[in-house]
């Protein structure tokens, strides 16, 4: 049946309306929070020379927190070469974390220490466990078989954080307009040198720039970790 000319103006109308209501959540997606780290290292160890893995992350003032259930989303650790990648993850609270074993010898992958408490026990090459992560805080994760592999899961109550590169590049996204407290954690790093980095900051433009977190790092080396016991490794016990 033909329609005539009033109508097919309406339903341009309703068309144009219905285009532009399904446009709207692009449009309305928050600012693209930046920022450079550059970390102030005095150990001198090659692979301490870069701005890799630092967290940042912005937690909102004045308003609760967006529900996390709308950012879970499923994370990784890798074993591989005996070591852990990424050497730091951060997740928001109630994120499950893969640890797939992609080398050729078990592992058993444990925290005991702060954090997310679990034991995942002796599992063999090719295999994947999972953990949720429940509890904000830091946790320290090892392997009962070798003591060289270590890392850090930053377990945050805001799904607003990244973790730098080795360039010391920060970006997070979708971040909506309002008033944040920033904050920063750095393995290498004094509690009291990092707390003097968290400070207000109101995220307003499509781009927000927090400009250059400056970390320094600490005189004191990391002391030696205990296997899941508590005792000292006696020594790499490869070929499990």
């Amino acid at each position: 049946m033909p329609f005539c000319r009033s109508e097919i103006l309406g339903m341009a109308f309703l068309f144009f309306v219905a285009a532009s209501s399904i446009a709207s959540p692009a449009q309305s997606v928050g600012s693209t929070v930046e920022a450079q780290v550059v970390v102030n290292h005095v150990h001198g160890k090659p692979s301490h020379l870069n701005n890799e893995d630092v967290v940042v992350w912005l937690t909102p003032i004045g308003s609760e927190v967006m529900p996390l259930q709308a950012h879970v989303r499923r994370y990784q650790m890798v074993q591989k070469d005996k070591q852990f990648h990424p050497h730091v993850l951060a997740v928001a609270v109630g994120a499950p974390v893969e640890f797939p074993n992609n080398d050729p010898w078990f592992h058993n992958v444990f925290s005991m220490y702060k954090g997310e408490k679990f034991d995942l026990g002796l599992y063999e090459a090719g295999a994947t466990r999972t953990v949720h992560f429940v509890r904000p805080g830091v946790s320290f994760i090892f392997c009962n078989i070798h003591p060289e592999m270590s890392a850090y899961i930053l377990v945050l109550e805001t799904p607003y954080f990244a973790v730098s590169n080795t360039r010391g590049q920060i970006r997070i996204a979708n971040v909506p307009a309002g008033r944040y407290r920033i904050e920063v954690w750095f393995e290498r790093a004094e509690s009291a040198e990092m707390a003097k980095l968290s400070r207000e900051v109101t995220v307003s433009d499509p781009t927000t720039s927090l400009g250059k977190i400056e970390v320094q790092e600490s005189p004191l080396a990391i002391p030696p970790h205990t296997d899941k016991h508590g005792h000292s490794y006696q020594a790499d016990r490869t070929p499990y």
